[in-house]
């Protein structure tokens, strides 16, 4: 069990364990969530990942992108392409 203190300001830090155990970086996103009358929270990367794999009903893993950061990977590739279009354009 872990143990976190409430700041004044409503801010808690994160214990390291479960920090690793979500994968949850400086910077990253989380989600609070309600279930059976219980709070939790999760990774919201992750979650939104898993999410889409679900609606995608393994179609991403078809295609090759088997964890968030393939996913991430992709994302960053379609920017650089679509700035590239942006900018070759405009000369």
């Amino acid at each position: 069990m872990e143990i976190a203190r409430i700041t004044t300001k409503g801010q808690i830090t994160i214990p390291i364990a479960i920090r690793k155990k979500l994968n949850l970086k400086e910077g990253d996103k989380i989600v609070f969530l309600e279930q059976d009358g219980r709070i939790y929270f999760e990774n919201a990367a992750l979650l939104a990942f898993n999410k889409i794999q679900d609606t995608m009903a393994g179609e991403a893993q078809k295609a090759g992108y088997n964890s968030p950061e393939d996913m991430n990977q992709l994302v960053k590739e379609i920017r650089k392409e679509m700035w590239e279009e942006q900018y070759e354009n405009n000369d």
